[in-house]
């Protein structure tokens, strides 16, 4: 039997306002060690509130998100972050990388945060850069990559880090056909 990575139970979210606009009315949810799952639906459905609420991001109305069977509810915000960053990667629809780093600095800021040495954490991005086809691109700033490479550099942020799941909100949704298939096929081979 595979080990439940993450998971939710009745989660419910409702967004306060002078009308409260419910969102998710109580999602069960358990994902698996190499699973690999698509939650699909219209524009307005929940899926970002979703993806959101499993990665620790906001907190529920109802209902509980646990990751290696720990609810988050019973984490402090710095606990929280810690099991993030041990946990789970995130690549979203735009790709949210510091202009001011290059490529390489980008992909190794998880592994700084964890405190790591910084010539392994180099060492370690550069070979996942490699992997998404960026190796000759480690010393551009994002302003010097295309769309494509932009996004592949996110996934490879998000994989360096050797998460047991990855959480992807339309990280092809800003992209050409073309660009859209190339990452999305390295997400594929390498998750």
């Amino acid at each position: 039997m595979s080990e439940v990575v993450l998971g939710c139970l009745n989660l419910q979210k409702t967004y306060q306002g002078p009308q409260p606009v419910p969102v998710l009315l109580g999602i069960d949810l358990e994902i698996n060690a190499g699973e690999r799952i698509a939650i699909m639906g219209r524009s307005g459905s929940g899926k970002s509130t979703l993806l959101h609420l499993l990665g620790g991001l906001d907190a529920p109305s109802g209902g509980s998100v646990t990751v290696r069977g720990r609810a988050f509810s019973a984490m402090g915000e710095r606990e929280r972050g810690e099991v993030r960053n041990a946990t789970l990667g995130f690549v979203y629809q735009f790709h949210h990388l510091l202009p001011e780093f290059t490529a390489i600095e980008n992909v190794a800021m998880p592994l700084f945060i964890r405190r790591m040495d910084k010539d392994l954490a180099f060492q370690k991005s550069k070979k996942i850069l490699a992997e998404v086809g960026l190796g000759h691109r480690l010393e551009h700033q994002p302003g010097e990559l295309s769309g494509g490479e932009r996004q592949r550099c996110a996934f490879a942020r998000a994989l360096v880090t050797e998460p047991a799941c990855v959480l992807a909100d339309e990280p092809t949704g800003n992209l050409d056909s073309h660009t859209a298939d190339e990452v999305f096929d390295a997400m594929l081979r390498l998750s």
